[in-house]
């Protein structure tokens, strides 16, 4: 998500659940407050994108999943502006919401100034920037999942026949070019004699967009495409060609198009938060780390009907390559350089 990324404010949906009972009873005259450990967390997420959009998808899946473990309640914001983030985060916290999630790439200044004024709520936030002492209650983290980006590019490289693959992004930022870079750095350990065609579509959601930019690529002579924005295997789809997915899986939606996909996995990350929030031990950290495989914060998606139509031989490279990252005698290199066409 990027710094400089701008959305109108189309309708802003926010989802309000009522208060669970141990809240209720804590909130009666006369009864002390329990341990945070032993009620359900106030949790509030602001998006700038709809909630069905991948990289916020991944985020909510997570929230919902420790809401329904009763661990937390769970209200979000999605189609929020820039110009409007702001003032429901400050919402957020002076409703008493004592864990605010989100993505302040286009904001930082001042999500961070919001977290100034409220120190007794921590403020998890996507961000390109690094954790500040001086903001000790916000922490930042990011989708790195270089690792499983590094091992998609492997089977796409096996999976080329022209040695020509299109790649489509949103933005040319960290969170995007390093697991571009890493797709192709995997690519390369399969097919190095590999070509390269790069485009950035300014923005985050935009599928028509992101599909004409494809076309031109298979126009180019892409036979597979790096699908890190939606649109980009519809595009795929329609010309016969293969697609490699990108922070969700999409392979039951493209069975015969999308033959392998890195996935994001936001419950290392979320869970982390939680528990530091009830201990009362959260601080300025980066909590990108907990993306990485070894923490399981991603994954290489199941095959699908791709299983078996893959060589045996890139399947043991994959599992060897894997193996070797989660033991850490492997590292995949974290390049947010923007990479270029070749």
């Amino acid at each position: 998500m990027p710094r400089n990324k701008v959305f109108s404010a189309v309708s802003r949906r926010t989802v309000l659940k009522s208060a669970g009972a141990g809240a209720a009873l804590a909130a009666m005259a006369g009864l002390p407050t329990r341990a945070f450990a032993q009620e359900a967390l106030k949790v509030a997420a602001v998006y700038t994108v709809p909630v069905e959009q991948q990289w916020v998808s991944r985020i909510h899946k997570a929230a919902n999943a420790a809401k329904d473990r009763g661990e937390i309640e769970y209200v979000y914001s999605e189609n929020t502006s820039n110009n409007d983030y702001e003032r429901v985060m400050r919402e957020y916290a002076e409703a008493g919401h004592k864990l605010i999630v989100g993505e302040v790439f286009g904001v930082e200044d001042a999500a961070r100034a919001v977290a100034r004024d409220y120190p007794d709520v921590a403020f998890l936030m996507g961000s390109s920037f690094k954790p500040d002492e001086a903001v000790p209650n916000f922490a930042p983290f990011d989708n790195y999942i270089q690792d499983a980006s590094y091992l998609s590019g492997i089977i796409a490289g096996a999976m080329t026949k022209s040695k020509n693959i299109g790649m489509v992004g949103g933005y040319p930022i960290p969170e995007v070019n390093r697991l571009m870079n890493a797709f192709v750095a995997g690519v390369k350990e399969t097919a190095p004699d590999t070509k390269f065609q790069v485009a950035f579509i300014g923005s985050w959601f935009d599928p028509p967009k992101a599909k004409e930019t494809a076309f031109a690529q298979i126009d180019g002579g892409a036979d597979l495409l790096y699908a890190e924005r939606f649109g980009v295997s519809d595009a795929a789809k329609e010309r016969g060609i293969l697609a490699v997915g990108n922070v969700i899986d999409t392979q039951a939606d493209y069975p015969e198009t999308v033959v392998a996909s890195a996935l994001w996995h936001f419950e290392p990350t979320l869970d982390k938060a939680i528990a530091e929030v009830k201990a009362g031990t959260f601080k300025a950290e980066d909590y990108g780390v907990y993306s990485f495989m070894k923490n399981g914060g991603c994954s290489l998606a199941p095959l699908g009907t791709f299983e078996g139509k893959v060589p045996a031989d890139v399947m043991a490279k994959v599992a060897e390559k894997e193996k070797a990252i989660k033991d850490g005698s492997f590292t995949v290199e974290i390049n947010d350089a923007e990479p270029k066409s070749s």
